[in-house]
């Protein structure tokens, strides 16, 4: 019996939009991906922008994935145009070491970015969120930011912040993200466990 898919939250390589084909329900996705395409079969998942696709067509390097209304809806993945970057991240294989968290590739819900502070190369990022989201988490912990493993520095009930150092503004899309720009975000899936058991907990 297979897992669940996972990811680290390790970005591989900055893809890019080279066709979106949209119709009523779903839009056909294809991205330019040198690096991922060299090891990727039809049915492969990939994080894209942190949100779980699979691959359906591959011409080269350029992969194409489907991607349905709710989750165009419920992601940033809805807001690309042809020329826009993606993060990616092949999943998660057994025996390879772990250098981010567990990623399940299901985003939780869109923030925004809310403050940029650059210092230098480095930058804070503080971004807004869903309250029943900052409950989650806690300063030193994990979250996913577009499909990035980050540490979290200052929590709040309604926002989060995260240092970047400048691989990562380099490497990624958040490089380029300014303040009001919406980013998909998943909490650390081991936080989501501990608070159902607490609720559960109270439960009579």
């Amino acid at each position: 019996m297979n897992g669940p898919i996972l990811f680290t939250g390790l970005i591989e390589e900055k893809g890019t939009v080279r066709q979106l084909k949209m119709s009523d329900s779903a839009c056909d996705l294809s991205i330019e991906a040198p690096l991922v395409s060299e090891d990727v079969s039809i049915g492969d998942s990939i994080a894209i922008n942190g949100c779980c696709l699979t691959v359906v067509a591959i011409d080269k390097t350029l992969l194409t994935f489907q991607a349905g209304s709710e989750t165009l809806s419920r992601t940033n993945l809805g807001q690309l145009e042809v020329e826009s970057h993606v993060n990616l991240e092949r999943s998660l294989q057994i025996g390879q070491r772990m250098g981010g968290h567990y990623v399940s590739g299901h985003v939780d819900a869109l923030g925004t970015v809310d403050e940029r502070n650059d210092d230098g190369e480095w930058a804070e990022f503080w971004f807004r969120v869903p309250s029943e989201l900052t409950r989650q988490m806690a300063p030193k912990g994990s979250v996913t930011v577009d499909g990035i493993s980050l540490t979290l520095v200052g929590v709040e009930p309604d926002r989060f912040s995260v240092a970047l150092i400048p691989h990562t503004l380099d490497v990624t899309t958040l490089g380029n993200r300014q303040v009001g720009d919406q980013v998909n975000i998943e909490t650390d899936v081991l936080a989501k466990y501990v608070q159902a058991q607490l609720a559960h907990k109270d439960q009579p």
